[in-house]
């Protein structure tokens, strides 16, 4: 047996017996081997470094709407072009071969690219937004929160790219408001907008009864929610990441020390 199908030996043996919910959850790091940096951390090359949160709010929206999507626009520009990697594509075979059986299966992605989509993902909940789309700036307008947004290749954005400035600022087609990413900000609620979809979160914390953490930092929200229902409910929860998962005593989680890009297509073949 290789050592990968040891290390995956609980998780396969966890998903084979799951009848009830098996609820995954991603972070930034299962894009990492896809050339997309991670989101947060201490790291040089994190995207969220301490410094630049605070570009990631509604003040800076309405305090430069320009600087603050020709900032986003930059950080999209790093995940048009990734492609899936073994990771995401394993996933995308785990909801098929859970559905094959009629067993419910639920993945959450706190990441903003498309790689879960492009590797075959249907059962998703993108809970802090999406790269490929972006919404009006003004509550309440057809095309903002609480349940609007527009595809970006709706909207021109090489002219703004060449010139960012108010005179080419991408409008609203509905209202004529500055459009803005169509993304959790910092001080934002998950509650603010229909497509974060938290409410079924919450009931899919409320039903699990197997949680997987991929390549999460546990830095967020969602999985400080997720981790008490497990930790509550006592189901079994396992992580998988390179450098190991770094989490108190009390929080019953089973961590899984390798990239997921290896780790997770043994788990899949095994589990089948």
């Amino acid at each position: 047996m290789s050592r990968l199908s040891t290390l995956g030996r609980p998780l396969i043996d966890a998903l084979r017996s799951a009848q009830g919910l098996v609820l995954v959850v991603t972070g930034a790091g299962i894009s990492v081997a896809s050339g997309i940096k991670t989101f947060r951390g201490s790291e040089p090359d994190a995207v969220w470094r301490q410094n630049d949160v605070a570009n990631a709010t509604v003040a800076s929206f309405e305090r430069d709407p320009v600087g603050q999507l020709d900032w986003y626009l930059d950080r999209f520009a790093a995940v048009d072009d990734a492609v899936p990697n073994a990771g995401h594509l394993a996933l995308a075979d785990l909801e098929l071969q859970r559905a094959e059986r009629d067993l419910p299966y639920l993945l959450v992605t706190q990441n903003i690219d498309t790689l879960h989509e492009q590797a075959g993902s249907r059962n998703l909940i993108k809970v802090h937004g999406s790269a490929d789309r972006l919404r009006c700036g003004r509550y309440g307008c057809r095309l903002g929160a609480p349940s609007g947004s527009l595809s970006r290749s709706r909207v021109d954005l090489e002219t703004f790219r060449r010139s960012p400035e108010d005179a080419t600022l991408p409008r609203c087609p509905e209202c004529g408001s500055p459009l803005r990413a169509h993304v959790l900000f910092f001080d934002e609620y998950y509650t603010e907008h229909d497509d974060y979809r938290f409410p079924e979160v919450e009931q899919a914390a409320a039903e699990a009864v197997l949680m997987l953490f991929v390549g999460t930092s546990f830095a967020v929200g969602v999985t400080s929610l997720l981790l008490e229902a497990g930790a509550r409910r006592r189901q079994p929860m396992f992580s998988i990441d390179p450098v190991g998962t770094r989490l108190p005593a009390s929080i019953p989680v089973e961590s899984l020390t390798a990239p997921a890009e290896e780790l997770l297509p043994v788990v899949v073949l095994g589990a089948g």
